[in-house]
């Protein structure tokens, strides 16, 4: 498998978790999406929204992370990431698309960039935005994984699942983006279970070839 990616996006961090938990071999091929790599014509007919993650299994070209998940979960079910009963699976996916759906794709680098160079906006507004709508959305995973007695040692029960895949990447991001964690403990205290697990610690950003070496202090 050939995985397209870049080191801080959060959607192929995702990605990347998943095939390290099962083991499956891929190469990554890094698109630096600062400096618009992604937008070669190349890489245009591989995907034609021109973001990452993509991947590419033989002749099967996927795109999206949540629809490669469920591609990988699918064709390789052990260690399962989705509960066997359906009101479970219900619940992961649910909890997935609070960050995958609806705070994701308001932060990522196309919009930040579109926010501040078509439409005026400065850095400082632009931080605005960004905190109110991470801090949202975690609010939100916060009072789900709160009021729900699924809860376990991770996001659903005892065994992690693509709620963890989605949550800990979006956790990192706000911690990145130097935003207030303190209010969500419970996601707190998943995000340094999962760091705990070699599969998951060997996929984040810091641990990726393409990590700016200028940044590894």
């Amino acid at each position: 498998m050939e995985l397209y990616g870049y080191w801080r996006s959060l959607a192929a961090f995702r990605v990347r978790i998943a095939l390290n938990l099962k083991e499956i071999p891929f190469e990554v091929t890094s698109m630096d999406l600062i400096k618009g790599q992604q937008f070669n014509d190349d890489y245009r007919k591989i995907n034609p929204q021109m973001v990452v993650p993509t991947l590419v299994d033989n002749e099967t070209v996927l795109t999206q992370s949540l629809a490669i998940l469920e591609y990988i979960e699918e064709t390789y079910p052990s260690p399962a990431l989705l509960p066997e009963d359906k009101l479970g699976r219900a619940r992961v996916r649910s909890i997935s698309l609070i960050s995958v759906a609806d705070t994701h794709p308001l932060v990522v680098p196309r919009v930040r960039k579109y926010i501040v160079e078509e439409m005026g906006h400065t850095e400082k507004e632009l931080n605005v935005w960004i905190k109110n709508w991470v801090t949202k959305g975690l609010t939100a995973i916060e009072e789900v994984l709160n009021k729900d007695r699924e809860t376990g040692i991770y996001c659903h029960g005892d065994n992690i699942t693509m709620a963890d895949l989605c949550v800990v990447p979006q956790f990192g991001a706000a911690r990145l983006f130097e935003i207030d964690t303190s209010a969500f403990p419970t996601i707190s205290r998943i995000f340094d279970e999962c760091m705990t697990v070699p599969a998951i610690f060997n996929a984040r950003p810091q641990a990726q070839p393409d990590f700016p070496k200028e940044m590894d202090k």
